[in-house]
């Protein structure tokens, strides 16, 4: 069992899953599963996978058969690439990654309840201003950037990791014939989402944007800022009702934009992938720290713990997949579905 590259994944979704149950029942808070504009985590995900699924056989199925014997064709395909074995791995990475995501959304809602008045946006400002020279990151970032063309473009680049990383994931996991690969990139991301959550309790904090407004009146309307005010209307409605239908989502330290991303980035790059992906993903992770920073949405220190836990995520995770923890190891994606 030590050697299968689930072990830990599965074991992890399991404690903290019923964890999560557990406080639930204890606190007379529902469990729910958050969606997002794309629908429930449930349902995208599979779906996301399918589509790899279809990415990779067609072509092929194309490629032996031709257009007018495709179904043919996926069956030679799918009887000589695929196994039932390689369904449960993937089965098993969608399902490692949904059970700790929907766990760290719940466990996260309940902060108002289990660290009432405990905030430590005080302290974490007054960093922001030690770290700046005596500034506001926000204001500087509002005044070299300006207010607005260029917050539609980070609004935009903040508002899409809810749907890349996701994609990436089940890419990593349909699209490679290592199945270590796969659980490997959905074991850190799944170690990101539990250890975002510890943080969230060590230190509790609001964000920039929600503790001090004032310096976030004069930016252009995004999507970004229309979250944030659905994000405050959820908030207060849930500390009103906690056993009502809205889910609290307001956590500043440590920012997990900024450790998801960066796991994705130094995943790619451990994992020898093409230079354009690699690129792509730490211009990704740049803009992303920028973006959290100008909307106010961490501190400076959020970000910097987001840096470590996506490190030492992906570090462990190659650990208990059998990746090794410091050793570089050079899996390229086989676009072979």
């Amino acid at each position: 069992m030590r050697r299968w590259p689930y072990t830990f994944g599965v074991a992890l979704s399991l404690a903290v899953g019923i964890f999560t149950i557990v406080m639930s029942q204890n606190l007379g808070v529902p469990l729910r599963d958050p969606e997002g504009f794309l629908g429930p985590a449930y349902v995208r995900l599979p779906l996301m996978g399918l589509a790899f699924f279809a990415a990779g056989v067609i072509p092929m199925a194309i490629k032996r058969r031709g257009v007018r014997n495709l179904v043919p064709g996926i069956r030679d395909v799918v009887r000589d690439e695929w196994t039932w074995g390689r369904v449960v791995h993937i089965l098993l990475g969608l399902l490692t990654f949904y059970a700790c995501y929907v766990s760290y959304r719940n466990l996260k809602s309940y902060l108002p309840v289990l660290r009432e008045g405990v905030l430590y946006d005080k302290m974490l400002s007054e960093w922001d201003y030690w770290l700046s020279f005596g500034h506001q990151p926000a204001e500087l970032l509002h005044q070299l950037l300006g207010t607005g063309f260029n917050a539609q473009i980070l609004s935009t680049v903040y508002l899409t990791y809810l749907m890349l990383i996701p994609i990436t994931l089940a890419a990593f996991l349909v699209l490679n014939r290592d199945v270590s690969l796969g659980a490997w990139y959905a074991t850190a991301l799944a170690l990101n989402w539990i250890l975002g959550t510890v943080s969230y309790y060590i230190w509790p904090s609001l964000g920039p944007a929600f503790y001090q407004p004032q310096f976030f009146t004069d930016l252009e309307e995004t999507g970004v800022t229309a979250l944030q005010q659905s994000l405050f209307r959820n908030g207060s409605a849930f500390k009103e009702d906690p056993t009502g239908a809205y889910i609290y989502g307001i956590a500043g330290f440590a920012s997990l934009h900024v450790s998801v991303t960066f796991t994705a980035a130094l995943f790619f790059q451990r994992t020898d992938q093409n230079r354009f992906i690699q690129a792509a993903g730490w211009i990704y992770f740049v803009l992303t720290v920028i973006a959290t920073m100008y909307f106010g949405w961490h501190y400076i220190a959020d970000d910097i713990a987001g840096v470590f836990i996506g490190w030492f995520a992906v570090a462990l995770g190659g650990w208990v997949t059998g990746n090794g923890f410091w050793r570089q190891r050079h899996h390229k994606v086989q676009l072979t579905a």
